[in-house]
């Protein structure tokens, strides 16, 4: 483990950037300019960044128009290296993260409720613009981040930093409709997709306790790792007639497949019990199918985009208290072409970290 730093530093600002998506691929190495330092800014020196479905569905553009160059990442973790003036919560030397918020009003009902994530004036991680000085966001395929503190997470000792940076994103997109959709003791939850965030979702249905945690993959090939993972059942959506042994059953379902087309819409509402939810977590590139089904399932269905500080950190908590863990592959940051294409093939099991390897 690398020694604390001990005074604060000058950063050094690169990243792996893409600057065409017809080439999103090729990555080149470039300098940037972070936003202008200010009184509530963390500097992070950057150790390791998680490889999320969301940087590949930038570097395509798969999700529309991206500000080129971008430098993509938002499962960041690191040790801090310079503090703004009225910074208390952080130290040089600390470990924390960064996930794919940055920046959010700090004044509206959502922000002061802890729902910042759904603040009007949002910025995420990177592919966006901080609002007033108009600086691009770049995010963790780099050497460093300037980030409010309200948007940086003290990392518990009991987790390591690799295993930390799925969470940032990954985990906590699913942890916080988990938590707000009632999961624990009495609950029955069914997890669609057993991925990035699929197998951290089993996790943490089975660290809150509920009573029945559902794994819906498309093929038997998961069966194994969705049991090992924490899953009470298995179920293969392929076969047909999947969903009539449970019936009417479910609480709540959390949807994190990456696409639309395939997904067995119709027959996993038709095992929510009534007014269950169906909450979608993955934004695939592709379209939903028409929902007019639904209004005769009695169900919700519906989104959650990442989470609030407040669910970081219990997040985090929980994690450290019952073991939950990521299943991890370390590369090199420098081989981030292999690992975009990897998780666009689906190779992973099931989560890429990029260690940073910049010189400086």
């Amino acid at each position: 483990m690398p020694a604390p730093i001990q005074n604060q530093q000058e950063l050094q600002f690169k990243g792996y950037a893409v600057e065409d998506t017809e080439n999103w691929e090729k990555f080149k190495l470039i300098d940037f300019q972070p936003k202008p330092m200010g009184e509530h800014d963390v500097d992070i020196k950057i150790e390791f960044c998680g490889v999320c479905g969301s940087d590949v569905h930038t570097i395509t553009g798969g999700w529309g128009k991206v500000n080129l160059p971008v430098i993509v990442g938002h499962e960041i973790v690191g040790r801090v290296a310079r503090v703004g003036g009225a910074v208390t919560e952080f130290k040089v030397g600390d470990r924390v993260a960064v996930g794919a918020q940055v920046c959010s009003c700090g004044e509206c009902n959502l922000c002061k409720t802890n729902n910042e994530q759904y603040c009007r004036e949002l910025v995420f991680t990177y592919n966006d613009n901080f609002r007033g000085c108009g600086t691009a966001t770049q995010g963790g395929y780099s050497t460093a981040i300037r980030t409010p503190d309200r948007f940086v997470f003290p990392i518990p000792d009991g987790i390591k930093l690799e295993d930390a940076a799925p969470l940032m994103c990954g985990g906590l997109t699913v942890y916080s409709p988990l938590v707000r959709n009632g999961a624990g003791p009495g609950k029955k939850v069914g997890v669609v997709g057993i991925g990035g965030l699929g197998h951290m979702a089993i996790q943490f249905a089975k660290a809150l306790g509920c009573d029945e945690i559902v794994a819906f993959s498309h093929s038997n090939s998961k069966e194994k790792d969705a049991m090992t993972l924490g899953a009470t059942k298995f179920v293969a959506t392929r076969e047909e007639g999947f969903q009539k042994p449970l019936l009417s059953s479910l609480d709540f379902i959390i949807c994190t497949a990456d696409v639309a087309s395939g997904v067995a819409f119709k027959e996993l509402l038709e095992t929510l019990v009534p007014m269950g939810k169906f909450v979608m977590v993955a934004q695939p590139d592709d379209k939903l199918p028409s929902l007019e089904r639904i209004a005769f399932g009695y169900a919700f269905f519906g989104g959650s985009l990442l989470g609030s500080k407040k669910e970081a950190l219990e997040m985090l908590q929980l994690a450290t208290d019952k073991g939950v863990k990521p299943w991890i592959e370390v590369m090199p940051m420098s081989d981030v072409s292999k690992a975009v294409r990897g998780l666009k093939d689906g190779k992973p099991r099931y989560r890429y970290v990029l260690k940073q390897d910049i010189d400086q």
